[in-house]
């Protein structure tokens, strides 16, 4: 294990693909071995994909939580109250010393510590928004820390997704809001390449140079908003000269309403985080 490695066992119930992206993050950077890791869930098939990284699997949520330090909640929202109670029939008892991680959209912290009260009374929780590009190194994850949590607690977790991108703490009021823009943000992202590489195709392009093209285009464009410390529209005007190509395509976009549809698109990502709090059913 390298000196960055971590000596605790981590742990998820539920393996789609969130946590196969948390995983395959740290797992990358050395932080972790696959052999430290424990999965559960119900799909036999998608806990093969595990058990052949050399992962821990069980179909008992209970064991993950018994054997785990470190336990990423990884399944539907919706689910929690069903999948918690399951663990505490499997132990029949209390855990102690144990970090939990929700990744559930839309679940406030004091939901979470009611839920988890009966696996253990003082329960260290933080909750983290990540997004699937931790997977490549290049995520955007914020985090909130519950009251139980401990300094230790929190530089674990932001050690965890640093080496796989930015990662901040802020405050739990704004992680519904962030998660809309960074967690669903790569999907809006991935439409607009697609968009762009079919203008590209409609043009005589083919079909793999115009993807290619499309996501370099967007790489680079994002690259120089981070690095080259200018506002987006010095950067946008930059590349429109008078009566060019350039200005004309915007003249197109804004007449379809892209700035709305994408502001829009946030707050309707942002309103479903808070639905998904409210809904028992499943």
């Amino acid at each position: 294990m390298e000196e960055l490695g971590f000596q605790e066992k981590i742990g998820f119930i539920g393996g789609g693909n969130m946590a196969k992206a948390i995983c395959e993050g740290v797992v990358r950077k050395g932080l972790i071995r696959y052999s430290q890791v424990y999965v559960s869930g119900p799909n036999i098939q998608n806990l093969l994909y595990w058990k052949e990284k050399g992962a821990h699997v069980y179909t008992e949520n209970g064991r993950v939580v018994q054997e785990a330090d470190i336990i990423f909640l990884a399944f539907k929202p919706h689910i929690l109250p069903t999948a918690i109670a399951g663990v505490y029939d499997t132990l029949k008892h209390p855990v102690k010393s144990k970090l939990f991680v929700s990744i559930l959209a839309g679940i406030p912290m004091k939901q979470l510590e009611n839920v988890l009260c009966p696996l253990e009374e003082c329960a260290r929780i933080i909750r983290v928004m990540p997004n699937t590009p931790i997977m490549v190194g290049e995520g955007c994850t914020v985090f909130s820390a519950g009251p139980k949590a401990s300094p230790s607690d929190i530089s674990l977790v932001k050690k965890m997704f640093e080496v796989s991108g930015v990662c901040q703490q802020v405050p739990e009021s704004l992680i519904n809001a962030i998660g809309a823009l960074a967690g669903s943000g790569p999907a809006f992202v991935y439409l607009i390449l697609e968009a762009l590489a079919d203008g590209g195709v409609k043009q005589g392009v083919p079909r793999n140079l115009a993807v290619e093209f499309a996501a370099q285009t967007v790489l680079g464009a994002a690259k120089m908003s981070l690095e080259s410390g200018k506002h987006t529209g010095q950067l946008k005007d930059e590349v429109c000269s008078a009566g060019g190509t350039t200005i004309a395509g915007i003249h197109k976009l804004e007449s379809g309403g892209v700035r709305g549809a994408l502001m829009d698109a946030i707050e309707a990502a942002t309103k479903r985080s808070q639905e998904l709090a409210q809904e028992k059913h499943g």
